[in-house]
């Protein structure tokens, strides 16, 4: 491919991560008239299954997605994840109940899940060869990140000013031009053979991950951790997990080889992506109800509040592809990453109800540019350290371990926020909130941002962590290229000391 070529097949992938990441949160800023419009009586019981039933089945087929790019190629997959994903947004535009748009969205979930991760896997195919560092997954990871920031203020702009059908409808015509063009520009290497898919594999781990997610959306909420329901739930997941990996070690072709575990660079970037997700989960969600709740901010005026965080997201993203290009370390980088958001996270933290916004929204900021280092670069490091004949499911693995960290991250911050809320007056929500007035209130909202500052600086103490691995990182003294080293499992870069 033309150098001119290869950009534009770059930008058509892009519009594809903007496409599902923008799908995956811009429903949370519409749930109140789609219920509305769809059913108004039971609608709100059923609105966790129209917000989950997107990631549910996004994440329950990303293995699957990376294995199929490994043995049909990633331009073909890309194409079925695509039109898959086109076919559930005019369905769910279409609409008439709250039974079929939650179905619809789970099709709109199988192919949301392939545009995640498959475009990722074919960025990194058209990265030029000559190129010392990974700028196209690096522009994937921060476009990703941009539309999970932005995704609730463009849901919300859609639903005041046009109809909550068209947050599904606009997807069709940027998705078929996005689905022609990749057909027509895009040019890559064919699969080496073909061979056998796991299927077995592919549905035990699709079982493990609706277990976990399933687990942390009921677990407190609608059924009490220790209940029969969640523990029953809790060790079928288990199960799901210990059959999985008896069969990732016995099958011919695994879903998601455990060799890519005893690559050193890999394994750990695959755990602090799950970290990232985990306190991305904790910034993004939290930092909403803190605005709406404890400062009185209108839902699309909080939305606005993540606008400083994506700029500084993408900003950063973009200087530090360039720096890697350019030879210097992207171990230096996550290190930094991590650092900068787990401080940003002590802050927020920090903030009390006389901290003024503008200072909340420069911490935001600071947040977004300790992310902007680490959600590309993860993505780089791990494709340039795995096997070129396992990059579909190297990649896919990067997103599947953030998906479930950010469903574990919602679990754990959700149960930290009750209980410290609850602490003073047990059995006390959050709900009640709005229904008092006077001195009660006064102190619920102070108890409210305490607890608050508690999920934020458990998120930062997550991001601590991932520091404490991202130093484990050996130096990339070529900018995260990596040198080929030959091992056990054939030919491979990794990091080099």
């Amino acid at each position: 491919m033309t150098p001119a070529r290869r950009n534009l097949a770059m930008l058509l992938c892009l519009v594809t991560i903007v496409l599902a990441v923008l799908d995956m949160n811009i429903v949370s800023a519409a749930t109140v008239p789609i219920v509305r419009d769809l059913d108004p009586v039971h609608g709100v019981d059923r609105l966790p299954w129209l917000i989950s039933a997107f990631s549910l089945a996004a994440t329950a087929l990303l293995p699957l997605y990376g294995k199929l790019c490994d043995l049909y190629g990633a331009k073909r997959v890309l194409i079925a994840a695509l039109g898959t994903f086109l076919l559930g947004s005019g369905l769910c535009g279409a609409a008439q109940s709250m039974g079929q748009l939650i179905a619809f969205r789970a099709v709109q979930g199988i192919g949301g899940g392939g545009l995640m991760s498959v475009t990722m896997v074919v960025l990194a195919h058209l990265k030029d060869p000559a190129q010392r560092g990974g700028k196209g997954g690096a522009m994937g990871g921060i476009v990703a990140g941009f539309g999970m920031a932005v995704g609730p203020l463009v849901g919300a702009l859609f639903t005041e000013h046009l109809s909550w059908r068209w947050i599904f409808y606009v997807n069709l015509p940027l998705g078929l031009l996005a689905l022609v063009g990749i057909a027509l520009v895009v040019r890559l290497p064919r699969a080496a053979g073909r061979r056998s898919v796991d299927f077995p594999g592919a549905a035990l781990v699709a079982a493990f991950a609706t277990g976990v997610l399933l687990v942390t959306e009921w677990g407190g909420k609608d059924h009490g951790w220790a209940s029969p329901e969640i523990l029953g739930l809790g060790a079928a997941t288990l199960a799901a997990l210990g059959l999985f990996l008896w069969r990732q070690a016995t099958a011919a072709e695994p879903i998601l080889p455990l060799s890519l575990f005893r690559i050193r660079v890999v394994r750990l970037g695959f755990a602090i992506q799950g970290l990232v997700g985990m306190a991305m989960t904790g910034s993004i969600v939290y930092v909403m109800l803190y605005l709406q709740i404890a400062r009185g901010v209108a839902p699309t005026s909080a939305s606005l509040y993540l606008i400083p965080m994506a700029a500084g997201m993408t900003a950063v993203g973009l200087l530090v592809g360039r720096l890697t290009d350019r030879g210097h370390s992207t171990r230096t980088f996550l290190v930094a990453g991590a650092g900068c958001a787990a401080l940003a996270l002590a802050l927020l933290g920090l903030s009390g109800p006389d901290t003024g916004l503008w200072a909340v929204l420069a911490e935001l900021a600071l947040l977004g540019c300790g992310l902007g280092q680490l959600i590309g670069q993860l993505i780089t490091v791990v494709q340039e350290a795995a096997p070129r004949h396992q990059l579909g499911v190297a990649t896919s693995g990067v997103r599947f371990f953030q998906t479930l960290g950010s469903a574990l991250g919602a679990a754990l911050f959700g149960t930290v926020l009750a209980r410290v809320y609850a602490a003073d007056e047990p059995g006390r929500t959050l709900g009640a909130v709005r229904t008092l007035s006077g001195a009660a209130r006064e102190h619920a909202l102070a108890d409210f941002t305490d607890a608050v500052d508690v999920v934020f600086l458990s998120a930062g103490g997550v991001l601590a962590l991932a520091l404490l691995l991202a130093l484990r990182l050996r130096a990339a003294g070529d900018g995260g290229t990596g040198r080929r080293e030959a091992g056990a499992e054939g030919e491979r870069p990794v990091l080099a000391a």
